[in-house]
């Protein structure tokens, strides 16, 4: 049996952990490797290579993806959606398996409605897949927001500043809520909870008169926040899954910049960017991309197509990929109280 595996999207640590999984347990059953280069871009290239345990086990550590990603939709037009299907005839494909976020799994989805032998493996930093309690990259991703607030807070307590963590996180606010958190940041803005511009004023004029000359705010790159005059944004065209990128609306820059004028207490942001893509995967995200990884295989094994890996409590099932497209998996309300009371 031969099977290809791809990641698409967003880079993040944990995914050569998965890739390394599905590369052991596949070859232990005699089966051929196949990685394909670049996402969905590879696929329409045909640009492959053969997977081993020796070209693959260094790998364990190492954050982003040996296989390299794009962000490429070959479902955009007809012609590329014909030539992404021709991979599994013209190189003897009897499986894939497609790492990456709701994107990547929705391309995954349209090839398994087709009848493709596909399984889909959920890796987001952003959280935000559906029907799995956690993706390979988020823990990492909020690890490192947690470590860059406790680096800004010293400088921040020097300067009796004000400083805006700016995270990513387009549609969900897991980041934001768990780095901040664990961070200790006094004030935290997601997307699924409305704020205003007056909140942050009167929440930094309280702490300075209660003689707390700093002030920690998280807010997510998504998050709206009445009031906020974001007009001057520029305005970029979006990839090729309409994503426009949401780095233009400069909300932390913004905020930072509103908050010293309405306040007169020095402000400053810092947006962590790619830094939360980027390092050496956590414990727990190696762990969740090598089980995600070997349940994908097993999955193949088992003829269970059309389906994603997904962390059930300590359980990894199956669950379809028709439950996943185009959905987006919000902040648990849960979390809402734990914004509230740390703020």
């Amino acid at each position: 049996m031969k099977i290809g595996v791809l990641t698409g999207g967003g880079d993040c640590p944990g995914l050569n952990n998965a890739i390394r999984a599905v590369t052991r347990s596949a070859i232990e059953r005699d089966w051929t490797v196949i990685g394909i280069r670049n996402g969905w871009a590879g696929v329409l290239a045909q640009e492959t290579s053969t997977l081993t345990i020796e070209n693959t086990d260094r790998f364990f550590d190492v954050g982003g993806t040996l296989l390299g990603s794009s962000r490429t939709n070959p479902t955009r037009t007809r012609e590329d959606y014909a030539k992404a299907t021709s991979i599994f005839g013209d190189i003897g494909l009897d499986g894939l398996i497609a790492i990456g976020g709701d994107d990547t799994l929705s391309v995954a989805g349209a090839l398994a409605g087709d009848g493709f032998p596909i399984v889909g493996v959920p890796k987001t930093i952003d959280n935000d897949v559906p029907e799995t309690d956690a993706c390979i990259g988020y823990d990492t991703a909020a690890e490192t927001i947690s470590i860059s607030i406790e680096r800004l807070r010293t400088t921040s307590m020097s300067h009796h500043r004000i400083t805006v963590v700016e995270t990513m996180g387009r549609q969900a606010g897991w980041l934001a809520a768990a780095g901040g958190i664990a961070g200790g940041s006094d004030f935290i803005a997601v997307p699924e909870v409305k704020t205003s511009l007056d909140d942050f004023v009167q929440h930094v004029r309280s702490r300075y008169e209660a003689g707390q000359s700093y002030s920690i705010i998280v807010v997510a790159e998504g998050a709206t926040i009445d009031g906020l005059n974001l007009e001057s944004a520029e305005v970029q065209e979006g990839d090729e899954f309409g994503h426009v990128i949401l780095s233009t609306r400069s909300v932390g820059e913004t905020l930072a910049r509103t908050l010293e004028n309405e306040t007169g207490y020095e402000a400053r942001a810092s947006v962590l960017g790619h830094l939360q893509r980027g390092g050496s995967p956590t414990t727990f995200d190696r762990v969740l991309g090598t089980r995600l990884g070997l349940a994908a295989v097993d999955f193949l094994d088992g003829k269970t197509h059309g389906q994603m890996t997904a962390l059930h409590g300590s359980l990894v099932e199956p669950v379809p990929l028709t439950l996943i497209a185009g959905k987006t998996r919000a902040l648990h309300p849960s979390y809402f109280e734990l914004l509230r009371l740390f703020k």
